[in-house]
């Protein structure tokens, strides 16, 4: 297929830029620089973005309603007034853990909210990957060093995650009404070319859409686990890719500028900006989540 329009949709670079997504509901992008705690939210359609300071490490959200969103931190889930910016405790999670932090997350089609942690030296095996639904949070995987990929099949009935540390995608098979694990996980995918598998969509034809740190691209696996297509991103660090758009279309891409020296920025220089792919493709929005 032939390389799609790739444009810079926010200018200014994230030294570690996570957790995209888009709100259907007030046509908003968001994304995270996780190193700083901040905050970004950007109307799809253009104007200034929004910078919020969380105060503490931060790296996904998830919509509740037109009121809340439901933001993952290094201690906890917390409730965020989209109007004040007010921030509440909602659900700790590994809280009196200093050393580790929130990584990647998405919401499951049945509402469930799947959170990764990592340490934040990126210490082996000190990650973990939690299941939140309706005020309930159960840890499904553990001996984790650095979780990324979390996502799922538009039925429900599949979850990807990975250890970018391993370089390995598994699957699992999900009941699709709670978004819980109902088997073993299998392997997917196993990179061995240059690059880490990071963060991951899946579109509305159960494609995995896998931003490679490391390697300037997004690749495309199908539901088999055979890449299908590769894209070529203009930066070394791709980090996470998300569906945006009322037709959820296009892409947009956080990357980030983290461990380089002066001379690979310099190499580099729109490291750590957000990049917009419009792919014409058969997309996915994640749901609210099930609060």
């Amino acid at each position: 297929m032939d390389q799609p329009k790739i444009s810079i949709f926010y200018d200014v670079p994230c030294e570690l830029g996570e957790g995209p997504g888009y709100d259907p509901l007030t046509s908003t992008v968001w994304w995270f620089d996780i190193v700083t705690g901040r905050l970004f939210e950007k109307p799809l359609a253009g104007g200034d973005a929004r910078i919020h300071t969380l105060g503490q490490m931060a790296s996904a959200l998830a919509v509740i309603d037109e009121k809340r969103q439901l933001i993952a931190t290094e201690t906890g889930l917390f409730v965020r007034d989209r109007q004040t910016g007010h921030t509440t405790m909602h659900q700790p999670i590994e809280a009196a853990n200093p050393a580790t932090r929130s990584n990647d997350a998405r919401v499951h089609p049945a509402g469930a909210f799947w959170i990764g942690t990592m340490g934040k030296k990126h210490e082996k095996g000190a990650g973990s990957i939690y299941w939140y639904r309706q005020g309930e949070l159960r840890k499904l995987f553990s001996d984790i060093s650095i979780p990324n990929s979390i996502s799922f099949s538009p039925e429900g009935r599949i979850a990807y995650f990975a250890d970018t540390a391993k370089n390995i995608i598994w699957r699992v098979a999900t009941d699709p009404d709670t978004g819980l694990p109902i088997g073993e996980p299998v392997l997917f995918y196993q990179h061995r070319e240059k690059g880490g598998v990071d963060g991951s969509v899946v579109d509305g034809d159960g494609n995995l859409w896998n931003a490679c740190w490391g390697r300037s691209s997004i690749d495309v696996y199908d539901p088999s686990g055979r890449r299908i297509r590769s894209i070529e991103m203009p930066v070394r660090q791709p980090s996470c890719p998300a569906f945006v758009g009322e037709d959820s279309a296009n892409l947009i891409i956080t990357t980030a500028y983290q461990d380089m020296t002066d001379k690979m920025r310099q190499s580099d220089p729109d490291a750590g900006k957000v990049f917009l792919i419009e792919t014409a493709g058969k997309g996915r929005l994640d749901p609210p989540v099930r609060l």
